[in-house]
């Protein structure tokens, strides 16, 4: 196992964004029909982006980017998606509805990620080999400001408010706090050793950051930008998944095969759960009900039932599981496989066939794409 800036771990903290969240596009009852929905997958060995139709699951196309793509990002208010070239210092504009990539922006050395707010109109891309963030105006696709952060940063992502970014900088232990108004740090808070993935409330009240080296979990708040707490999990916690009612966290324990749960309301920790060996990645259903869970050396995904404390379900994917997205509709979790190098279809709800037959959760296919995909993204767009 190895650490940003290179290996599982950094894919590991790669979220799978949507175009629009799970539960505000099923509570919304939005009307699907009309659109084309796709996953796009970062290869980082091939510097290509694969393209997947979501709803009939096959493989549509395959994009040119930069070299050595790793994290990747969806526009919520329009049709582009945005990727992380970490060897070409750059980010790629892909258009979701003539899937092209249609600009390209330079940036600084070895970006991993970009977190893009919520209003549609600026990208934050966390630059690990030269302790700064890029701030992009993503209507023009310039950057429009350059700011200094603490030493590596691995992840810079705005809070749903667009008031505040929070910085993880792995190689000096702390966070950087970024006013997004002004484009500057108005905090350093020490945290943690070898601080990575983050995960932020929706009502942008604090931040849980994940630190793989101390085996723990700092709590912030992000008002009084101070730390609440560094809280003992598992054995090297590298990626964070918040329930979508906003009650607790839950953390990937790479090195203890387990998930701990922190509940956010008091900063403690509500338990640990076994789950299956050396967990890197976690999405929990809309209903808040299930936790999903790639398992990177069991060749799996576990399924966890939140409300019963227990393991329901195991699932056999690819090699290496890593990072996870559902379709819109929650109906079916596409697991991207990096060392087997495509991508597992999975039902996730029970069907009927000729009225008899109920079909439980299982494998329903597998879809290569290129070397070493790292990150993916479901992106719905207008039929055209």
């Amino acid at each position: 196992m190895t650490y940003l800036p290179t290996g599982k771990l950094l894919r590991a903290i790669t979220l799978a964004a949507l175009a629009c969240s799970l539960s505000s596009c099923l509570k919304s009852g939005a009307d699907l029909s009309n659109t084309q929905e796709y996953a796009y997958v970062t290869n980082g060995k091939s510097n290509t982006v694969s393209v997947i139709d979501a709803r009939y699951f096959r493989a549509l196309k395959t994009i040119d980017v930069g070299k050595g793509p790793t994290g990747i990002a969806v526009n919520p208010l329009s049709n582009e998606v945005y990727v992380a070239n970490t060897d070409s210092d750059s980010i790629s504009v892909i258009d979701a509805a003539s899937n092209q990539a249609t600009a390209t922006i330079p940036v600084h050395h070895a970006p991993y990620f970009i977190s893009v707010s919520p209003d549609g109109t600026r990208g934050y891309v966390a630059n690990s080999g030269s302790n700064n963030v890029s701030v992009l105006d993503l209507t023009t696709h310039a950057v429009t400001a350059t700011i200094p952060v603490g030493a590596g940063p691995g992840v810079a992502e705005v809070a749903p408010n667009e008031v505040t970014v929070v910085v993880s900088n792995r190689l000096s232990n702390n966070v950087s706090l970024i006013d997004a108004n002004q484009d500057r740090v108005i905090a350093t808070l020490p945290v943690c050793r070898e601080p990575q993935g983050i995960a932020i409330l929706k009502d942008s009240s604090k931040a849980f950051v994940a630190c793989p080296g101390s085996n723990q979990v700092a709590a912030i708040d992000l008002k009084r930008k101070t730390v609440l707490a560094l809280l003992d999990v598992g054995g090297s916690p590298i990626q964070l998944t918040l329930k979508p009612d906003g009650g607790e966290v839950f953390i990937s324990n790479f090195d203890s095969n387990n998930v701990s749960s922190i509940e956010v309301t008091t900063n403690e920790i509500g338990g640990s759960f076994p789950i299956g060996e050396h967990p890197v990645h976690s999405v929990t259903t809309s209903d808040n009900s299930l936790l999903y869970v790639s398992d990177f050396g069991g060749d799996d995904i576990s399924v966890y039932s939140i409300d019963d404390g227990k393991t329901i379900d195991s699932i056999q994917v690819g090699s290496r599981p890593d990072a996870l997205a559902f379709t819109a509709d929650e109906s079916h979790l596409l697991v991207v496989n990096t060392k087997s190098g495509d991508v597992a279809v999975v039902r996730t709800v029970k069907t009927r066939e000729n009225s008899k037959i109920s079909r439980d959760r299982a494998l329903v296919t597998m879809i290569p794409v290129g070397a070493q995909p790292n990150a993916i993204v479901i992106k719905v767009v207008a039929a055209h």
